[in-house]
């Protein structure tokens, strides 16, 4: 039997998550935070489930995610066909937003500090759309998708969320750079898989294994040095200010050839090994949605990643 859901009330759940408090969901849909949480709660009772914990910022249960994943597709839906049928004016009278829309996308940092938002700069200003962009490590993009906190991502993940599309965009190619000065005071004691995995590195963040990885290819029984405690890592999540990092002499780091050319032509950055790079081969996923603006998007991206990542292979 299916169990009718209350659009107040859906809409209310992805108001929450969305602005991360009750407080500033009743602020954006002009009611009081006690009515956003007793729709939130009633929505509770009529699927039977526990939707959202009221941490700050609140946080989807399971449950949650599949509620929030329908609010945000059908709200999708309703703006398309709106503007399909013209029923949207675009006057700021008529809508404060000018008649645009929000896209919640998902993508890594070095895609945004290098390609990404180029591609976003290539969707027709006929789409009217706002971007919402949300920063994680490639790897973990996906789980913004399952979350339904997002509508798209770029990812490292070939593997289609359930309810997603997925395409190659292509192949982000990193390559161990570090400073001359750094080289010279850290890596010219001996063979690089000797000195490298004892010398500091520059680390994105904790879920950031581009170092890692690149420490195991060099080593023949495995490079797990770089993962072994007390081994001097700075961590620096910010992709512009990791290239930073690593041109100052703090450490050494995997950095994408987009970035790393420049340094490397005036001699401020030194390829510790150039026949050994490390490529990421990306994917643009995104839910199955009849959606002309979520289309206008992904042709863009896929077009300008094509330019900048070389042909996709899938």
């Amino acid at each position: 039997m299916m169990i009718d859901l209350p659009l107040d009330q859906v809409r209310t759940l992805l108001a929450a998550v969305d602005e991360g408090t009750f407080e500033a969901a009743a602020a954006t849909l002009h009611v009081t935070p006690s009515a956003v949480s007793q729709r939130v709660k009633a929505l509770e009772q009529r699927t039977g489930r526990v939707l959202l914990l009221r941490t700050k910022p609140v946080r989807l249960t399971e449950s949650g995610e599949i509620v929030v994943r329908f609010a945000r597709q059908l709200t999708r839906l309703e703006r398309d066909a709106s503007a399909e049928l013209g029923l949207s004016d675009g006057s700021e009278d008529a809508d404060p937003s000018g008649g645009t829309t929000s896209l919640p996308i998902a993508v890594n940092d070095d895609s945004l500090a290098t390609w990404f938002l180029p591609a976003l700069d290539a969707v027709p200003a006929s789409s009217r759309i706002c971007f919402d962009l949300r920063c994680d490590d490639q790897d973990h993009t996906t789980a913004m998708l399952r979350q339904g906190l997002v509508m798209a991502a770029v990812t490292s993940s070939p593997e289609p969320v359930q309810g997603c599309t997925v395409r190659p965009l292509g192949r982000m190619r990193y390559r161990a750079m570090a400073a001359p000065v750094f080289v010279e005071r850290r890596l010219s004691g001996g063979p690089l898989r000797e000195t490298l995995p004892r010398a500091p590195a520059v680390d994105f963040d904790r879920k950031d294994d581009l170092q890692g990885a690149f420490l195991r290819g060099l080593a023949p029984r495995g490079g797990a040095e770089h993962n072994a405690p007390g081994r001097a890592r700075h961590y620096v999540p910010s992709s512009d200010a990791f290239v930073r990092a690593v041109v100052s002499g703090l450490g050494w780091g995997m950095i994408p050839d987009l970035q790393a050319a420049p340094h490397r032509a005036d001699g401020t950055l030194v390829d510790l090994a150039y026949r050994r790079p490390v490529d990421v081969p990306l994917y643009w996923q995104q839910w199955k949605l009849d959606s002309p603006a979520l289309a206008a998007v992904a042709e863009a991206v896929a077009r300008t990643a094509a330019v900048a990542l070389g042909e996709p292979r899938d």
